[in-house]
């Protein structure tokens, strides 16, 4: 019974290990797909040679990618940057102001409209591309750059998050000295809050940042003008291609495999400023 109790111990923590090990082979095998199909051309991609090292080069598909249509592709680049970077980042700012006020203020029927507020988390995207459209072309910003970037400046989950960051970061005395200290209302959120709450806006950035870049609804809507195309419809429209143009198909992949950077560069730069923020409440 004893040699029981103590082998136990031993075989739950392979059992996790093994576990965890399969998660993280089950969620590195499309990356590792996509860096060596993306050295491939196209007879080997259809011929399903996709994870030989052999002739590893990435240069002729990059150059590839550079040269067509005159260099389109890198125009979406920046578009996705534009959208994400720009859309998340305001984004964010007005879910934390947001959320400070819905914890730290009173004001009437402050519990119903964060009611609604939570009912817009229960709203998919999809569903309000549509109604979207139709405001979006009485107002005349179809098939513009601010078609894209207002809707995504409202995000009902994090204004959540950050209602929950706020109560659990800034003490409401640090704001009492503030205001005792003549600070007003703005001052105190920017000087005060905001900097308390960094952790909450890195972690809504991050999600919201991510989100924008993976969008592919909105713009398919909105835009007509490739030149306007975010990465993900600009390889959409690439890879419609590929039925009727097999050239297409290295093109598709090794752009695949760049718009991947941002997202692995946004997450490791910024994970220590999300990990403080995961960890800060457990010390006191």
């Amino acid at each position: 019974m004893s040699t029981t109790t103590r082998k136990n111990p031993w075989l739950s923590k392979a059992a996790v290990n093994g576990a965890l090990l399969l998660a993280v082979l089950y969620m590195l095998f499309p990356l590792v797909w996509l860096v060596t199909a993306a050295t491939k051309d196209t007879g080997s991609l259809l011929a399903g040679d996709t994870f030989s090292f052999k002739g590893f080069d990435l240069s002729k598909n990059l150059s590839d990618i550079a040269s067509y249509g005159d260099g389109v592709y890198f125009r979406w680049y920046g578009n996705s940057l534009l959208y994400a970077g720009v859309g998340a980042a305001v984004c964010s700012l007005i879910c934390v102001a947001a959320g400070y006020a819905f914890d730290k203020y009173e004001f009437r029927g402050k519990e119903k409209l964060f009611g609604l507020v939570l009912l817009g988390v229960l709203v998919p995207t999809t569903a309000l591309a549509l109604p979207m459209y139709l405001l979006a072309s009485k107002l005349g910003l179809v098939n513009t750059y601010w078609s894209v970037l207002i809707p995504v400046l409202v995000n009902p989950f994090g204004v959540y998050l950050a209602r929950v960051f706020s109560a659990g970061y800034i003490p409401g005395e640090a704001l009492e000295a503030a205001r005792i200290d003549g600070a007003g209302e703005l001052r105190t959120f920017f000087s005060i809050g905001l900097p308390m709450m960094m952790p909450g806006f890195v972690t809504v950035f991050l999600f919201q940042f991510t989100a924008i870049w993976n969008n592919f609804f909105l713009p398919l809507v909105m835009l007509s003008d490739r030149k306007l195309f975010p990465l993900s419809l600009g390889l959409y429209s690439w890879n419609t291609n590929t039925h009727s143009e097999p050239g297409f198909y290295p093109l598709v992949v090794t752009g695949s495999l760049l718009a991947v950077i941002p997202l692995i560069v946004a997450f490791v730069s910024l994970q220590r400023h999300w990990k403080a923020g995961l960890t800060a409440g457990s010390v006191k």
